[in-house]
């Protein structure tokens, strides 16, 4: 189960796809990561959900990541006496504290500190930007509001304050019950909603305490005003489009895209896009031109992994919706110009022997003879140092650990595999080239550069590079 492309899919599972038949088949057809949206569905879903993909992993004998999402602090409006208030531009409402169901002219808003944030020319976007408001007269318990567009609102739909900073921690009471859940269930990553600042994550660390790797998920202005003090405490990020599109002018949200895949790029820190990739396949079996476009240019930016949502969990066509991501990623790949333009946006090599046999190693792997770079790693660090790089060859991770080889499915261009660490730098080096060519890599006799840090198994800077030849085949001479 090679993955014959460098870029990754990050799938959600719901009631469309986490039964176990359905799990293994989106495995086969290309998903490398599952997310579990713990914004819906009881522990016990996402415990059958996660289950269900550690057996699709032993079947097809490649590790498979899991990742966690926490639903972080979500605002939320109360309900209405009927369920559902109709709405006009010009109309005058009022939010409010009150707990009772609202009506004609009021509308139940249970969130103290949104109120202390408001002040008169404040935007309010509701329901994912479908409804919006103008804030006329604002206090601690209430604000009388304007509607400048919209037709409806229903029970409990989300509401965000464009622009403002709320002062609430990102880690709710319910984030942290279903973090360590997730945690005790064996999740290889955990993904963090509306990040704020960088001590967000830092929360978000020490509670993981190395059980799980982190991921930040961008979708906060303040967010990208601290986005370098975020990546310095993050292992990943994920440009949360949904979110995003909603506390920033649609024109802004590509800008906001690139700025955040090339500071996650520069540091070797790897980046998801996500939100409405193929959001049309929910419906349809096949998607919009402009979606399969937006699917592309994730691929031609180099991210490490694009993401399907709705599309996976809850649509009528899951299997169809991986299928194409997979299909179109492959076509960017074959691309002629897409080698370069991902050798373009290298970062900056740090003064350190490693960056020196980084380097090394991807120009010695452009020469035709190399099939493959194979690195031991011990913690990660090394085989994500080197898909930095976006070298022209599959990179061959061996880990010591089941958990270190999950966490590396989500890097781009990584096949990760677990491996006793060998005895000696020969045993190594055969050890590596036996797995390339028995992966089908490598084919005999093809060269295969190794990378790993000597004395083997002990955690640090790699420094030593290694050629070999993959063996030839059983039966060959």
């Amino acid at each position: 189960m090679i993955r014959p492309r460098r870029t990754r899919i990050v799938a959600t599972l719901g009631p469309a796809s986490r039964a176990p038949a359905m799990v293994l088949e989106l495995a086969r057809i290309g998903v490398d990561v599952f997310r579990l949206n713990f914004s819906h569905g009881a522990h016990a879903d996402h415990r059958a959900a996660l289950e269900a993909v550690r057996a699709a992993e032993a079947e097809i004998g490649r590790p498979l990541a899991v990742l966690a999402d926490l639903q972080g602090p979500k605002f939320r409006l109360g309900v209405f006496e009927t369920g559902r208030l109709a709405i006009k531009p010009g109309q005058r409402l009022r939010l409010d504290l009150d707990p009772a169901p609202g009506g004609a002219r009021r509308i139940p808003l249970p969130h103290p500190e949104v109120f202390k944030a408001l002040a008169p020319g404040a935007l309010l976007a509701l329901d994912d930007g479908k409804v919006r408001l103008v804030v006329k007269k604002a206090s601690e318990s209430f604000a009388d509001v304007e509607v400048l567009a919209g037709e409806a609102l229903s029970d409990r739909k989300g509401l965000a304050v464009p622009g403002a900073d709320i002062p609430v921690s990102a880690l709710t009471p319910k984030d942290r019950t279903d973090l360590e859940f997730a945690l005790r269930a064996g999740v290889d990553w955990v993904a963090l909603s509306f990040v704020q600042k960088a001590a967000d994550m830092a929360d978000l660390r020490r509670l993981a305490n190395g059980r799980a790797a982190i991921l930040a998920k961008i979708e906060k202005p303040a967010a990208l005003r601290d986005l370098e003090a975020i990546l310095d405490v993050s292992d990943g990020l994920m440009v949360a489009r949904g979110d995003l599109g909603v506390e920033l002018a649609p024109e802004d949200v590509p800008v906001a895209q690139k700025t955040i895949v090339r500071a996650a790029r520069r540091r070797g820190t790897p980046v998801i896009i996500a939100t409405q990739m193929l959001d049309s396949m929910t419906v349809n079996p096949s998607p919009t031109r402009a979606e399969a476009s937006d699917v592309a240019n994730g691929v031609y930016e180099g991210v490490d992994a694009l993401m399907l949502s709705g599309e996976s969990a809850a649509g009528a066509w899951p299997r169809e919706a991986v299928a194409m991501m997979d299909a179109i990623i492959a076509k960017v790949e074959a691309d002629p110009m897409w080698p370069s333009l991902m050798r373009a946006e290298r970062g900056e090599d740090a003064d350190e022997d490693v960056d020196a046999l980084i380097s090394a190693a991807t120009r010695a792997a452009e020469a035709r003879s190399t099939a493959c770079l194979v690195a031991y790693t011990t913690t990660g660090a090394t085989a994500r140092r080197l898909a930095r790089e976006r070298p022209g060859h599959p990179i061959l991770a061996l880990a010591p650990s089941e958990t270190v080889a999950r966490r590396l499915c989500l890097l781009w261009g990584v096949e990760p595999r677990t491996a006793a660490q060998p005895r000696g730098i020969e045993a190594m080096t055969d050890a590596a080239a036996a797995m390339a060519g028995r992966l089908g890599l490598a084919a005999p006799g093809a060269r295969v550069l190794i990378i790993a840090g000597p004395p083997l198994g002990a955690p640090g800077a790699a420094n030593l590079l290694r050629i070999a030849h993959a063996p030839p085949s059983r039966g060959g001479g």
